[in-house]
C-alpha cells in the first residue's frame, strides 16, 4: 500500500482533484505529461502523490525556488498527517529534510542539476516533475534538457511531467514529441470564481532615472501603490497581496503604509508583512501557514515569487504594481544586472488569479488597459537574457557539445555563448576545445558560480579555507552597497544586515567542505582578503582610477564605471570590483561594490591579463613603434620606443591600406603603366592574369608586402618600395615570358618609331598623326587577339581627327572626308588620295 493512498482516497477540494481520473492514464513509465493548470489549482500538491501511487516509485519534484520547495513539501506533509522528512521531504542548499521513508522529494533546479551530474540514471527514482515550467529559469531549462537525455539513453522507463500555469502547452508538447516517444497534454481549468478588475493608472510614470543614470521605481509610484492598497483595504474584507518588483520596493511600500507590523491602514487594523526569497525560513513559513485563529487581516507585500509557485492563504484581493524585475546581460561588457520592466500579461493574469482561489476576487491594477494590451504575452526565457558561463560549464560536464548539443526549447544566443567560452577558457575551467578541465569539473559541482568556486580553491592556501569560504559566500550574495565600500559593509554585516549575515554564515559552512583544508588564516586583513577573493573571481574587473576624473575607473576588460557620489573609495588608485550596474544611454556604469587593492596586488591578481602592447604609427612615410605593458586595457607605464615586429608592420600596413587605399605607395610611371597592362589582361583572361585592383591588392597585402617588411621594420621609408617590381612579382611565372607579348608597353608605328601604348582605360590605345599611319592597313591586336589596338588619329597640330580600330575601313571611307577638310588648312603636309600606298612621315612636305 502506498503512503499516499489515504490522501488520494480523501482528496482536498482543489480543482486538480476533479481531474485526477483524466490525468492517471497519462502516467506511465517512459511517457511524458504536460499538465496545464492555473496557480492555486493544487497541481503541485496532488500530482506527486498520484505519481507515487500509480508508479509505486520515488518522485522528485523540481520547483523554481527554495521557498516554493519548502512550502510544497510542508503542505503535502500536512495533508498526509506527517512531519516533513517522512513521505514528503525537501532538499535545498543548506537545508535537507529527507529520510529513508521519503517518497516525494522536492528540490530546486540547482540541486536537480547537480544530482543529475552525479547520478545521470537517477537510481531509485521513477518519475520527475518539473513544476511551474512557464517561469523559464535557465537552470530549469537545463534540467529538462538533461532529463530528456537521460530518458533517451539511460532511462527509457523514467516518467516526466511538466506543469505550467501559462505556457503554451501545445508548443511544449510539440518540442518534447521531437525527442521523446510518447507525450500527452492535459488541461485542467482552475476554479471559476469571478474577478473584479479595477484599473488604477497613476498620474506619473512608474519608473524614474536617478542622477547617476539608474532606472528605479519612482517614489510617486510607490505612494500610488500605497494609496491604492488603502482603497483596497476599505473596499474589501480579505487579506491583500501586493505585488512589487523587488525587496527594496517591499520596504518602500511598507514604509508608505506606515511600516511593517500591526497598525491601522486606512482606518482598519492590518498586519503588514513582507514576503521574498531572502527572508529566514521561519518568517516565510509564518506567512504561508494557515492560521485559523488569525483575527487581523494582513497585507502581504511580495515579489513575483508569489505569482505561481507559492500559495498565500486567505487572499481575496490583489494590488498589482504591474512591474517585474528580470535579468539582463550585456555581452560586450560582461555585465549582468536586474532591470525593472512592465510585467508580461501572463504574469499579471497569474497575479490577479491569486485573488480568486477561494472565492470571488478583486484585483487593483496600477496601470491602464492600453498599457496592459501593449505588454508582451509571456516571460522572456532566462537563457536569452543572462550570463551563460555556469550553464555552459554544466552542459560541457554533461556532454561534449555543451548547450548547443542539448535539446533546448530556445537555443543559447551565439554572442552570449561565445563570451561564456572566452571567460571559462581564461579562467582555465575549459581547455582549447572547451572541454572541462579538472578544475572546471571540480567547481561545476560547487553551489556557487564557477568563478567564485575557482576563487575559493585559489584563496584557501593564502587566507585559510574558513576565511576563503566566508568571503566567497559574501560575494555570492552579490550585495549592493550604498557607497560602494564592500569592506565597510562586511565589517557591519552582523549589526546592520542580519538576514545577509545569516545566509553568509550558512553558505560559508557548506563551502568550507568544498575547499582544500587550510587552517592558517594568513596575515592579510579582512579588507585585503576580500580584495584577494574578488580579484581571483573577477580579474577582468580589476580597475584603475582614470587620471583627472575623480571617482571614475577603467576596468581591465575595457569598460568604465564610476563610484557613487561621496564614496570613501574615491581616492583609491586600484579597486577589485564585484558588482557594477549599467543604464541605457550611459557609457559608464555605476560601481555597486568594490574593495581597494594595492598596485602590487592588482598586478598579482591580474597576472594572466598582463601583456605587452605594441602600437605602430606611420609618420613621415616611416613606421614607428612603441611598447606599453598592459593589464588588460590598463596601461602600466609610459610607452617605450621599440623596433616593430613584422606582424606589427603588416597589421599597420593593412589598416592603412584599408582606410586610405594604396596612395601612400610611390607609384612610378613605369609601375602605373605595368599595373594598367595587367588590369587590362585580367579583364579578358582572369584565369591567366591576376587582379591588381586596389581591393584585390589590399586583400592580398600579406603576400606582396612580405619582401619589404624587414626593411620597413628597420625604418626604411614606404616610398622606397619599388612598386614596378611589386607589380611584376604578381605575374604568374608560367605567363611571365608572354606578358610583353600579350600587353606590350609600346609599339612600332609605320614611320619606324616606337610609340607608347596607353593601357589606362583597359583598351590599348596609341595616338599618332594621320600622316604617321600612312600605309598601315592591318590593325594590331593584343591579348592573343582579344584586344584590338585603338588608334587615335590627329591633325598635324595634334587635334583629334578620328578614332578607329579598323584602319583599312578608315582609309577606304572616312579618310577622304578628313582629307577634304584638312588639306587646305595644312597645305604643307601630305594628304595623298591613296594613303594605303603612301609613305608614312612625321614631317611636312619637303621645301622646293
Amino acid at each position: 500500500m502506498s503512503a499516499c493512498d489515504p490522501l488520494l482516497a480523501n482528496l482536498p477540494r482543489l480543482p486538480i482533484a476533479n481531474a485526477l481520473d483524466r490525468i492517471a492514464p497519462s502516467i506511465k513509465p517512459g511517457h511524458a505529461l504536460v499538465l496545464s493548470s492555473p496557480p492555486g489549482s493544487g497541481k503541485t500538491t496532488l500530482l506527486p502523490p498520484l505519481l507515487e501511487a500509480i508508479l509505486d516509485t520515488r518522485v522528485i519534484v523540481c520547483a523554481p525556488r527554495q521557498i516554493a520547495v519548502r512550502s510544497a513539501a510542508r503542505r503535502l506533509a500536512w495533508l498526509l498527517g506527517e512531519k516533513v522528512g517522512d513521505t514528503s521531504g525537501y532538499r535545498v542548499r543548506g537545508d535537507v529534510k529527507v529520510s529513508d521513508r521519503t517518497r516525494v522529494e522536492f528540490v530546486t533546479p540547482g540541486i536537480m542539476l547537480r544530482r543529475l551530474q552525479g547520478d545521470p540514471e537517477l537510481e531509485d527514482v521513477g518519475a520527475v516533475v518539473i513544476d511551474e515550467f512557464h517561469e523559464r529559469h535557465l537552470e530549469t531549462d537545463l534540467s529538462l534538457a538533461f532529463i530528456v537525455d537521460t530518458m533517451s539513453v539511460l532511462r527509457p522507463d523514467l516518467h516526466l511531467t511538466l506543469t505550467s500555469a501559462t505556457l503554451n502547452a501545445d508548443r511544449l508538447a510539440s518540442f518534447l514529441g521531437g525527442v521523446l516517444n510518447e507525450v500527452n497534454v492535459v488541461d485542467v481549468p482552475g476554479a471559476l470564481h469571478p474577478i473584479t478588475t479595477h484599473w488604477m493608472a497613476p498620474s506619473t510614470q512608474p519608473l524614474a532615472t536617478t542622477s547617476s543614470g539608474n532606472v528605479v521605481v519612482a517614489r510617486e509610484f510607490i505612494s500610488h501603490i500605497a494609496s491604492v492598497t488603502r482603497q483596497a483595504v476599505s473596499q474589501t474584507n480579505s487579506d491583500i497581496l501586493v505585488f512589487v518588483p523587488g525587496t527594496k520596493e517591499i520596504d518602500e511600500a511598507a514604509q508608505a503604509l506606515g511600516g511593517f507590523g500591526l497598525h491601522e491602514v486606512g482606518g482598519v487594523m492590518m498586519d503588514v508583512r513582507g514576503l521574498h526569497g531572502h527572508l529566514a525560513p521561519g518568517q516565510q513559513d509564518a506567512i504561508l501557514s494557515v492560521d485559523d485563529s488569525q483575527k487581523v487581516r494582513r497585507i502581504i507585500i511580495t515579489t513575483s515569487i508569489a505569482e505561481s509557485s507559492l500559495t498565500v492563504p486567505s487572499i481575496g484581493c490583489v494590488v498589482d504594481s504591474g512591474l517585474a524585475r528580470v535579468p539582463s546581460y550585456d555581452v560586450q561588457r560582461d555585465a549582468g544586472s536586474l532591470i525593472t520592466v512592465p510585467a508580461p500579461r501572463a504574469s499579471c493574469d497569474q497575479r490577479a488569479g491569486r485573488s480568486a482561489r477561494l472565492g470571488p476576487g478583486t484585483v487593483y491594477r496600477c496601470f491602464d488597459q492600453v498599457s496592459f494590451a501593449r505588454r508582451p504575452d509571456q516571460i522572456t526565457p532566462e537563457i536569452l537574457s543572462t550570463d551563460l558561463a555556469d550553464a555552459e560549464l554544466q552542459a560541457r560536464c554533461w556532454t561534449s557539445g555543451g548547450l548547443d548539443a542539448l535539446a533546448l526549447i530556445d537555443p543559447a544566443p551565439p554572442g552570449a555563448l561565445k563570451r561564456a567560452h572566452e571567460r571559462l577558457h581564461a579562467a582555465d575551467l575549459v581547455d582549447d576545445n572547451y572541454s572541462p578541465t579538472t578544475l572546471g569539473r571540480r567547481v561545476a559541482r560547487m553551489p556557487v558560480s564557477p568563478f567564485l568556486g575557482k576563487a575559493l580553491i585559489a584563496a584557501s592556501p593564502l587566507i585559510g579555507s574558513k576565511r576563503a569560504a566566508y568571503f566567497v559566500a559574501l560575494l555570492g550574495e552579490n550585495p549592493r552597497v550604498g557607497n560602494g565600500d564592500l569592506a565597510h559593509f562586511a565589517r557591519r554585516l552582523k549589526a546592520g544586515h542580519a538576514d545577509i549575515a545569516r545566509r553568509v554564515r550558512q553558505s560559508s559552512k557548506r563551502l568550507e567542505h568544498w575547499a582544500d583544508p587550510h587552517s592558517d588564516p594568513g596575515r592579510l586583513s579582512d579588507e585585503e582578503a576580500i580584495g584577494l577573493v574578488a580579484g581571483l573571481a573577477h580579474p577582468t574587473w580589476i580597475a584603475r582610477a582614470r587620471g583627472g576624473q575623480s571617482g571614475t575607473y577603467l576596468f581591465a576588460d575595457g569598460q568604465g564605471a564610476s563610484l557613487p557620489p561621496s564614496s570613501p573609495l574615491a581616492g583609491s588608485d586600484w579597486l577589485a570590483i564585484t558588482d557594477v550596474t549599467r543604464s541605457v544611454g550611459r557609457a559608464d556604469g555605476l560601481i555597486r561594490a568594490a574593495v581597494p587593492i594595492s598596485a602590487e596586488d592588482a598586478l598579482s591578481l591580474g597576472h594572466s591579463l598582463i601583456t605587452e602592447r605594441t602600437d605602430c604609427t606611420l609618420s613621415g612615410g616611416r613606421i614607428r613603434a612603441t611598447a606599453t605593458t598592459m593589464l588588460g586595457v590598463i596601461a602600466l607605464g609610459q610607452p617605450r620606443n621599440v623596433k616593430p615586429s613584422p606582424e606589427d608592420v603588416m597589421r599597420l600596413l593593412t589598416n592603412e591600406f584599408t582606410t586610405h587605399g594604396l596612395s601612400m605607395l610611390k607609384w612610378t610611371e613605369s609601375a602605373t603603366h605595368m599595373r594598367a597592362r595587367l588590369s587590362a589582361l585580367h579583364a579578358v583572361a582572369p584565369d591567366m592574369w591576376p587582379d591588381v585592383s586596389d581591393d584585390a591588392l589590399i586583400a592580398d597585402a600579406d603576400s606582396w608586402c612580405a619582401p619589404f617588411i624587414s626593411a620597413l621594420a628597420e625604418g626604411e621609408s614606404i616610398a622606397r618600395i619599388d612598386t614596378a617590381s611589386l607589380i611584376r612579382s604578381l605575374i604568374p611565372w608560367r605567363h611571365a615570358g608572354s606578358f610583353d607579348e600579350w600587353a606590350p608597353a609600346d609599339i612600332k608605328i609605320p614611320t619606324g618609331e616606337r610609340r607608347k601604348i596607353d593601357w589606362s582605360t583597359g583598351t590599348p590605345t596609341v595616338t599618332l598623326r594621320v600622316q604617321e599611319a600612312f600605309g598601315w592597313t592591318v590593325t594590331p591586336t593584343f591579348a592573343n587577339g582579344r584586344l584590338p589596338l585603338l588608334i587615335h588619329l590627329t591633325d598635324p597640330a595634334g587635334r583629334p581627327t578620328a578614332v578607329t580600330s579598323d584602319l583599312a575601313s578608315f582609309w577606304a571611307g572616312p579618310y577622304q572626308q578628313v582629307r577634304s577638310q584638312l588639306r587646305g588648312r595644312y597645305p604643307k603636309h601630305l594628304w595623298p588620295e591613296d594613303p594605303m600606298s603612301a609613305k608614312p612621315t612625321s614631317r611636312a612636305k619637303p621645301r622646293r
